[in-house]
C-alpha cells in the first residue's frame, strides 16, 4: 500500500488522535477510514449538486456518486432532489432502470 504524508494543523492532529481513541484503532485506520468517508461524501455532494441542476442524468448522477442507481435514487430522495431533465434524459434513464 504506496503511503502519502501530509501535515495538518495542531488542533486536527489532536481530533485525530481522539477519534482514533474513539474508534480504538491506531491513527494510520483512522485517516483512511475518515478519507474513504470523506471522498464518498464530496463524490454524493457532487452528484447532488449536478443532478439538482439537470447537468447529469440519474443514471451519470449515481456514477459520480459512486454508488448503485438504487443507492443513488434513495439519497435523492432522502435529499429530497428535483431535477429539470429532458423527456430523452428520462426516458434513457428508465431504460437503463428496466435492464437491472
Amino acid at each position: 500500500m504506496p503511503s502519502i504524508s501530509a501535515r495538518i494543523p495542531d488542533d486536527e492532529r489532536e481530533e485525530l488522535e481522539e477519534v482514533a481513541d474513539l474508534l480504538d484503532e491506531d491513527k494510520s485506520t483512522t485517516i483512511r477510514k475518515a478519507l474513504d468517508e470523506g471522498l464518498r461524501s464530496i463524490r454524493v455532494r457532487i452528484a447532488a449538486e449536478r443532478y439538482q441542476s439537470g447537468a447529469v442524468s440519474v443514471n451519470e448522477a449515481a456514477r459520480l456518486a459512486g454508488v448503485s442507481l438504487a443507492e443513488w435514487l434513495e439519497i435523492a430522495r432522502e435529499r429530497n432532489l428535483t431535477t429539470q431533465l429532458r423527456p430523452e434524459d428520462v426516458e434513457r434513464d428508465a431504460e437503463s432502470a428496466t435492464e437491472l
